[in-house]
């Protein structure tokens, strides 16, 4: 079945430049410009002061959340380039301390559980990261790059064959995007 015809609408604040070249979505803000393909042929937009309306006819089911995520996105870009994405990570050792350092575009993880070599995790290219104490903080624009690189992080130090429930020891994600996780 299909659907006559579907609107979605964004709000721009202030300050932000949006900019809709098919395929492709630019902003521009006080933290930086982000650019992304996003969109598809068969949408059209449609652009009034500070609102941009995308417009899909005659679109299948399919169609219409493909349009409600290509809003999505265009709001996390336009969140990113005003207030910007910041993730926390907590470094939890018992019995090995850990030691972690930025080394240019990686983050080194020595001592872990003791073991010799080094572990590496990637800091993918926007991305700022900085280690304090026990706590790394990672800042950037775009919300997939920032959440990707955190991710790396907790990957790189996870447990291979030891019980979770006894060796606690990882880097783990307590804070992300505005939601503090417990």
């Amino acid at each position: 079945m299909r659907i006559e015809k579907v609107e979605r609408k964004i709000e721009i604040p202030q300050g932000i430049e949006l900019i809709v070249q098919t395929p492709f979505v630019t902003v521009k803000g006080p933290k930086g410009e982000m650019k992304k393909r996003l969109l598809s042929k068969e949408i059209t937009s449609e652009r009034s002061q500070n609102q941009l309306k995308f417009i899909l006819k005659n679109a299948k089911r399919t169609e219409k959340m493909q349009l409600g995520t290509l809003c999505a996105h265009i709001r996390n870009m336009i969140e990113g380039v005003k207030n910007g994405y910041t993730y926390r990570l907590k470094i939890c050792s018992s019995h090995f301390p850990m030691s972690v350092v930025v080394q240019g575009n990686d983050i080194i993880i020595k001592n872990y559980l003791g073991e010799r070599h080094p572990r590496k995790a990637r800091i993918l290219e926007g991305v700022k990261a900085k280690v304090e104490a026990n706590i790394i903080t990672l800042e950037g624009n775009d919300i997939e790059l920032v959440g990707q690189t955190a991710s790396n992080i907790e990957l790189a130090a996870q447990i291979r064959d030891k019980d979770r429930r006894v060796f606690q020891d990882g880097i783990y994600i307590y804070e992300k995007a505005g939601k503090k996780l417990e």
